[in-house]
């Protein structure tokens, strides 16, 4: 089992500074309660590392990318720090196979580069894969969590708007419906009051709308959207609240689709994306010519 990180004057990380680190196996934690190294533990932190491990369900090799991938984007783990794979197997007393798999997970997503007779070591956030879904859900919980969520807005801004002129021309009968589904599914759980179900919802209603486009290219986008709702945390993001103005909004962007209203679509998803005030800071509305 990977336990905390013993304090040491020398190596990977400082005394207590991976005391900050929580577990990210929730099947690990329901099995062992929470571990010592959680007490002052920084919140935001614990709940992606614990948002994560619900979602993926990984094992070692995923807590030990979860960790690593946390410490390194919040800034603990700075530009060129050397990582040591045999040190980073008896800190996490792990297999030295979990390390290498792990390390060649950051590898791939431009953390970490390891070369001959260099070793691994840390890369400059200008070589990251920010668009990849674990980076977007770590920087939005770590200390970038403000510029985060607000370069995934203005991302939104540039592509929802488009995909949902071009998803006019191009929507699918069966999609269009499944559309429809969805804003039923939202106004039930707004009735109810469970917003989770409501965010679920709106996740795959804005996905699926970029998947119907038409434009390959945006539906790689699709995961940089849906990682935007999922980690959104306060009405920056855009339509993550529960609302009537919301709903309506959702529903206005179907009936647009249904009728080929291409310019319609976009002006629907223009609003819907500034329709909480806060958000028109970081966008603001488009001025009216």
């Amino acid at each position: 089992m990977m336990t905390a990180a013993r304090s040491s004057d020398s190596g990977l990380v400082g005394p207590g500074e991976l005391d900050r680190y929580p577990y990210t196996d929730a099947a690990v934690n329901d099995r062992v309660g929470a571990p010592a190294a959680w007490e002052g533990a920084e919140p935001e932190l614990g709940r992606v590392g614990r948002r994560a491990a619900g979602s993926r369900g990984r094992g070692l090799h995923g807590q030990l990318v979860q960790q690593l991938g946390q410490m390194i984007v919040s800034g603990d783990l700075g530009a060129d720090r050397p990582l040591v794979p045999e040190e980073i197997g008896q800190r996490f007393e792990v297999s030295r196979t979990v390390v290498r798999e792990s390390l060649r997970v950051l590898e791939a997503k431009g953390l970490v580069s390891a070369r001959p007779n260099v070793g691994t070591r840390v890369r400059p956030v200008s070589d990251w894969n920010l668009l990849d879904p674990d980076i977007i859900e770590w920087r939005a919980f770590g200390p970038q969590r403000d510029d985060q969520r607000r370069e995934l807005n203005e991302l939104r801004w540039t592509i929802e708007p488009l995909a949902a002129r071009l998803a006019a021309g191009h929507g699918r009968e069966e999609v269009q419906q499944r559309l429809s589904d969805v804003v039923e599914i939202m106004s039930h759980a707004m009735a109810q009051g469970d917003a989770l179900t409501f965010s679920r919802a709106d996740t795959e209603f804005h996905a699926l709308l970029i998947q119907i486009a038409g434009n390959r290219m945006l539906e790689h986008l699709s995961g940089i959207v849906s990682a935007a709702l999922q980690v959104s945390g306060g009405p920056v993001t855009g339509c993550d609240r529960p609302s009537e103005a919301s709903l309506a909004l959702h529903a206005r962007i179907v009936d647009a689709l249904g009728t080929g209203d291409g310019t319609a679509a976009e002006t629907a998803m223009r609003q819907l994306l500034t329709v909480h005030p806060e958000v028109e800071r970081v966008v603001p509305a488009p001025r009216e010519h």
